[in-house]
C-alpha cells in the first residue's frame, strides 16, 4: 500500500512537471512568433504576417504596436513565472527521489539477513549511500533539463513552422543530423559513467579504511604510502571526469561552429533564392539563435544523464539484493524467555564461496544460567557460533533450539530482543553517556541507567563532572579502552537479556580493567546465560563450560570450570 501511494505521488509530480514544461514552451514559442507582427507594424515586409495576424485578431489582439508589445511583456512574465515553478517542482522531485532512494537503500541494508549482509563490501555500500545516490539526483535533474529543453525546442520548431515551413523543415533536419552525430559520444558517456562509479568506490574505500587504521598507519610509519594510495585514487577519479568534460566541450565547439554554418546557409538561401522579407527572416534568425544553444544544452544534459545511469544501476542492484534477503517480520511473535537451555544439534554453517564450512556438525548445550567460554584460533568459528546463538544466523543443516523451540523464521528475529552483544571494538556516538546507554533501552530511567553502570563496574561515570550527561566525544575519545568496554557492558545489561555475548571484549585491555569486567560478569552468574569468546585468561577461568573450537569443529570441552 505504501509503495502504491509513493508511485501515485511520483506520478502526480511527473505530470505536474510535464504540464509546466509544456506551458513554458508554449509561451516562449508564442512570444517569438509575435516578433513577426511587431516588425510588420514597424514597416518590414513579410509574407508570413497575414496568417499570424489573423490568429491574433481571432483572440482579440489588434494589429497595433502597443497591444502587441503588451502581449509580449505578459508572455515573457508568464514564462518566467512558469520556469520558476518548474524549477522548484524539479528540485522537489529530485529531493524526494534522492531521499527516498537513500532511505530505501539504508532500510534494505538494515533489515537484510545477516548472512547476506556479510557479503556486502562496507566501503562500496557507503560510497553508494553517500555519493552515488547524489549522482543519481544530479542525473535526474539533468534528465528533467533535457526534457524541458526538448519541449521548448518543439515549441520553437512549431513557431518556425508558422513563419516559414521550408526553413523550419531544413532546420529540423540539421538538428536531427547533429543528434545522430552525437551517438558515439552518448555511448562513451555511459562507459565513463561506469568508470566514475568505480573510481568513487575506490576513493571511499581508501579513505574509510584509512580513517579506521590511522593509529596503525602512524605506528608503522606508513603515512606516505597511505597518502599515495589516496592520491592515486583521486587522480583516477579526476582523469575520468576530465575525459568526460573534454568530450562534452568538443561537442559544444562542433555544435556552435556547425550551427553558425547552417544559419549562414539558411540566411543566404532565404534572401538570395527564396526572396523572403525581413519580417520573416529576422524572427527566423532569432528562433535559430535561441535553438542552437538550447540544442547544445539538451545534448549536454542528456550526456550527463547517461553518465549518471550507472549509479542508478548500482543502487537498484544493491537494493534488490538486500531486499531479496529481507528478514521476516516478527509481528505477534513472543521471544522465548530461556528457562532451561539453548541447544545446538548437528549444526553446519557454510558461507557462499568459502572452501570449507565455518561450522561443521556442532552439537552443544548452553545452560540458561551458566557461563560458557568459546576459545580457539582465529577462524575457528567462534564468532559464527555466537551469531547462531544470538539469532543473527540460521544454520544450513541442523537446528538451534531455545527451550525446545526451533529458532527459525520470525522467531529467530524476535529472539534477538532477548540477546545483548558486546563486541571487541566499542561503538559509541559523539553524545552523552546517557544517550549512548539508551540506545539499548530508549525508555530507561536515570535509576535504571545508574543500576546498569554499577552492575558493569562502571562506577567511574559517577565521578565525572557531568556524570551520565558527560559527552564522550567522537568514538568516546575522552575515555580509556577499559572504561569504554565497561560502558558497552552497561548498555548491554540495560536490555535485561536472557543471553549476553561478549566477543573478545577484554582482549585489548590491561589487567586492571580485565579484572573489573571479570568481577562484574561473575556477579551476573545465575541471572542469565553468558557466552564469552576469549583466549585463556581470567574470563576463561570464569566459565562453567569451556568449549574449544578449531576449523569449525569442537575439539575439546571441559565442564569443570577449570582452565585446562
Amino acid at each position: 500500500m505504501l509503495k502504491l501511494l509513493e508511485l501515485n505521488r511520483a506520478g502526480r509530480a511527473v505530470a505536474a512537471l510535464g504540464l509546466l514544461m509544456l506551458a513554458s514552451a508554449i509561451t516562449e514559442g508564442i512570444g517569438l512568433v509575435l516578433v513577426v507582427p511587431v516588425l510588420g507594424v514597424l514597416g518590414a515586409a513579410g509574407g508570413s504576417q497575414a496568417p499570424i495576424m489573423a490568429m491574433l485578431e481571432a483572440i482579440g489582439v489588434p494589429h497595433a504596436l502597443g497591444p502587441l508589445l503588451m502581449l509580449f511583456v505578459v508572455l515573457v512574465t508568464l514564462r518566467a513565472l512558469l520556469n520558476h515553478a518548474r524549477t522548484m517542482a524539479a528540485q522537489r522531485f529530485e529531493i524526494a527521489l534522492v531521499d527516498g532512494l537513500r532511505k530505501r537503500a539504508w532500510r534494505a541494508l538494515l533489515y537484510c539477513d545477516w548472512r547476506e549482509l556479510q557479503g556486502f563490501r562496507r566501503s562500496n555500500s557507503a560510497s553508494l549511500l553517500i555519493s552515488e545516490i547524489d549522482r543519481i539526483g544530479f542525473g535526474v535533474n539533468q534528465l528533467i533539463a533535457a526534457l524541458a529543453g526538448a519541449v521548448t525546442l518543439i515549441a520553437i520548431g512549431l513557431a518556425a513552422l508558422a513563419i516559414s515551413p521550408l526553413v523550419a523543415g531544413l532546420s529540423a533536419l540539421a538538428g536531427a543530423l547533429v543528434l545522430l552525430a552525437y551517438r558515439g559520444m552518448r555511448q562513451r558517456a555511459g562507459a565513463l559513467g561506469e568508470a566514475l562509479g568505480k573510481s568513487y568506490a575506490q576513493v571511499h574505500s581508501n579513505l574509510s579504511e584509512g580513517l579506521v587504521a590511522l593509529r596503525v598507519i602512524k605506528s608503522l610509519g606508513r603515512e606516505a604510502a597511505a597518502e599515495q594510495a589516496s592520491a592515486t585514487s583521486f587522480a583516477e577519479l579526476r582523469q575520468t571526469q576530465l575525459k568526460f568534460w573534454s568530450a562534452q566541450g568538443q561537442g559544444q565547439v562542433a555544435l556552435q561552429a556547425g550551427g553558425a554554418l547552417v544559419l549562414a546557409l539558411l540566411i543566404w538561401l532565404a534572401i538570395d533564392r527564396w526572396h523572403l522579407g525581413a519580417a520573416t527572416i529576422l524572427p527566423l534568425v532569432a528562433l535559430f539563435v535561441r535553438a542552437v544553444p538550447l540544442l547544445g544544452g539538451v545534448q549536454d544534459a542528456w550526456l550527463n544523464w547517461i553518465h549518471a545511469r550507472s549509479a542508478i544501476a548500482a543502487a537498484q542492484s544493491l537494493i534488490a539484493r538486500a531486499e531479496s534477503a529481507h528478514e521476516p517480520e516478527p509481528k505477534g511473535i513472543v521471544a522465548p524467555t530461556l528457562q532451561r537451555a539453548i541447544t545446538l544439534t548437528d549444526v553446519t554453517v557454510q558461507f557462499a564461496g568459502a572452501p570449507t564450512a565455518a561450522l561443521a556438525n556442532i552439537t552443544l548445550t548452553i545452560p540458561a544460567r551458566g557461563i560458557t567460554a568459546l576459545s580457539g584460533p582465529s577462524g575457528a568459528g567462534k564468532s559464527t557460533l555466537a551469531d547462531l546463538l544470538g539469532g543473527l544466523l540460521s544454520p544450513d543443516l541442523g537446528s538451534v533450539e531455545i527451550d525446545g523451540a526451533v529458532l527459525e523464521g520470525p522467531l529467530r528475529q524476535a529472539w534477538r530482543a532477548r540477546v545483548a552483544y558486546v563486541q571487541q571494538e566499542p561503538v559509541l556516538l559523539a553524545t552523552s553517556i546517557a544517550e549512548n546507554l539508551r540506545w539499548a533501552a530508549p525508555e530507561a530511567s536515570v535509576a535504571q541507567l545508574e543500576a546498569a553502570l554499577r552492575d558493569a563496574a562502571a562506577n567511574f561515570v559517577f565521578t565525572l563532572p557531568a556524570g551520565i550527561e558527560t559527552v564522550v566525544g567522537d568514538g568516546g575519545r575522552i575515555l580509556s579502552g577499559g572504561e569504554l568496554q565497561r560502558l558497552m557492558l552497561a548498555r548491554a545489561l540495560l536490555r535485561d537479556p536472557a543471553l549476553l555475548i561478549l566477543d573478545e571484549a577484554t582482549s585489548a585491555l590491561d589487567p586492571v580493567n580485565e579484572t573489573l569486567i571479570t568481577a562484574a560478569l561473575d556477579r551476573l552468574r545465575g541471572r542469565m546465560a553468558v557466552v564469552i569468546i576469549c583466549h585463556r585468561g581470567a574470563l576463561a577461568g570464569l566459565a562453567d563450560q569451556l568449549v574449544q573450537l578449531d576449523s569449525g569443529r569442537i575439539v575439546a570441552m571441559d565442564s569443570s570450570g577449570v582452565d585446562t
